[in-house]
């Protein structure tokens, strides 16, 4: 087991200086940093001068050493266009894509995993066969699309529910969350359930994959031959089977509703990272694009780590291949 830990973070921190150098390049490779944050009046010597106290006249391994040491203790510098630290920028904008995405995770989750049992064991229904188009039109329609049907349809037409921004909040310490207000949950409504569709039909057509190749295999025959109770089987034996390769597909999923909400938060201005990443991206704001690619590589690292070690618990076969 320690073992298996110790490889796993050992790639981990492979995989996190990879990005970190990939961050670092866009400080020499795109655009000039002394151009984004002087005026045009600046004099040649001025500019050099500042040059000189951002250390970018240093070796490249240098400056990527300093970045490195500065990013493990959560300084990515000052933003060149709002001339605020970007660790504070994005302390300000955690919270509510953390929001959006937990809620997402949830209703992905708790909705994807019983659709994907109900359609495996009931395969010619109705309702199963309801499903199976929900999830075609969820997997096929994009997200910036489905964002704005909701938006159409709820906050236009009908008038029930905001269709941007995220509402009051209310503040806890640093933290602010729209969980305590009537208007923080009904602002949080469409831009959920649009982060969550498609992970939801994902999630529910790999269970049923799943669950219907475990249904055809021997020890479900011979467990029915052995005359155990339908339930049992399906809810203790074969569910328990199904799951061990849904973890890994789940868990980097539930790491790409943090990453891609950007489309979600551009569609609702939903005030959260994704959305500081757009406006980085719009005004060459390098310090913020550099931070949010670290973050998120650092989040997807993390919960890749997390699912290994819930893979390696759950699965036999891996603790017996470590011994």
């Amino acid at each position: 087991m320690l073992s298996f830990i110790a490889q796993r973070l050992i790639q981990s921190v492979l995989v996190m200086l990879t990005v970190a150098l990939i961050a670092f390049s866009m400080f020499r490779y795109v655009g000039d940093p002394i151009a984004s944050m002087v005026g045009q009046d600046t004099t040649p010597e001025q500019r050099a001068q500042l040059r000189g106290e951002l250390g970018l006249d240093d070796p490249f391994v240098v400056q990527f050493a300093r970045f490195v040491g500065n990013a493990v203790q959560g300084d990515f510098g000052i933003s060149y266009r709002q001339r605020r630290p970007v660790s504070e920028l994005l302390e300000e904008r955690m919270p509510a894509t953390l929001e959006l995405s937990f809620v997402s995770a949830v209703m992905a989750l708790a909705l994807g995993i019983p659709m994907g049992i109900y359609t495996a064991l009931k395969r010619h229904g109705v309702l199963s066969k309801a499903f199976m188009a929900i999830s075609l039109a969820g997997i096929s329609l994009p997200t910036f699309l489905i964002g704005i049907l909701l938006i159409l349809v709820f906050g236009v037409q009908l008038r029930w529910l905001p269709s941007f921004g995220r509402g009051d909040v209310v503040s806890i310490g640093w933290w602010t969350t729209g969980f305590l207000t009537k208007s923080g949950w009904l602002a949080l409504i469409m831009p959920a359930i649009t982060l969550a569709l498609f992970q939801m039909t994902l999630i529910m057509r790999l269970v049923r994959a799943e669950m219907l190749e475990v249904l055809r295999a021997d020890f479900i025959k011979f467990a029915r031959a052995r005359g155990l109770p339908e339930r049992l089987i399906n809810f203790r034996h074969a569910l328990k089977n199904t799951l061990v390769p849904v973890i890994t597909i789940t868990g980097l999923q539930l790491g790409s509703i943090i990453a891609f909400a950007i489309i979600t938060e551009t569609v609702f201005q939903w005030p959260g990272m994704g959305l500081l990443f757009i406006q980085a991206i719009s005004m060459v704001d390098i310090p913020v694009m550099a931070a949010y690619l670290v973050l998120i590589a650092f989040m997807f690292v993390v919960i890749n780590l997390v699912v290994d070690l819930l893979y390696f618990a759950v699965d036999p076969r891996l603790r017996v291949q470590s011994k």
